[in-house]
């Protein structure tokens, strides 16, 4: 039977979070890892990288269960300024997105939901070019980049999609606040709830 559909909220996440994000990236089998990195990175591997991750200067957003589980992770990294290509003499702001959904929340929504909010911060940062890099046989990938009418370039087993961002507006500002604030007050009354569950020893150990 077919999941049913429930609202998906989008929070940004910060440097507390990191923990949480790694047991998220630890959480996912080897073909996952391959999806979402390329490769089949070790647990090792995955540390560092989460490890590395600038919550200043990157953007980091999650969405959580019911049960206060982190299920799905977006990573927005901004390409340094002294990187970023030069267009009709214009300085280019560009920007790599990649996300990733625990098997037990597939079909969702959830990383369309991800990448929307990743796009509408992207307008709002002004950001030119949303980009995105993945396998071929990424369906998921291939699906979100087709749906938001991304150019897609496959090469050997790769593909690159790119997507022009749209300037911001008052609309687009206003539209990030209000899921912004939305998901923080979603995300609040689930901790409290997991903390109550906790002090009486009636704690989920898997999300649903």
């Amino acid at each position: 039977m077919p999941k049913s559909r429930r609202t998906v909220l989008v929070k940004e996440l910060s440097a507390r979070h990191r923990s949480r994000v790694m047991n998220h990236f630890l959480g996912l089998d080897q073909s996952d890892r391959l999806l979402r990195f390329g490769s089949n990175l070790s647990n090792e591997l995955i540390t560092t990288y989460v490890k590395g991750i600038n919550f200043e200067t990157d953007k980091v957003f999650g969405v959580f269960s019911h049960h206060f589980r982190l299920i799905g992770v977006g990573h927005l990294a901004f390409v340094p300024r002294a990187d970023r290509p030069l267009v009709d003499g214009v300085v280019q702001k560009v920007a790599e997105f990649g996300v990733s959904v625990s098997s037990n929340a597939r079909g969702l929504g959830i990383g369309s939901k991800l990448f929307e909010r990743a796009g509408i911060h992207c307008r709002n940062a002004d950001v030119t070019t949303l980009y995105m890099h993945c396998l071929s046989s990424n369906q998921t990938m291939m699906h979100i980049a087709k749906k938001a009418g991304m150019e897609i370039h496959r090469d050997h087993g790769e593909a690159d999609a790119y997507l022009k961002v749209a300037p911001a507006n008052p609309s687009s500002v206003m539209k990030e606040a209000m899921q912004e604030q939305v998901a923080s007050l979603d995300y609040s009354l689930k901790s409290n709830i997991s903390a109550v569950l906790r002090l009486f020893g009636l704690g989920k150990k898997k999300s649903k």
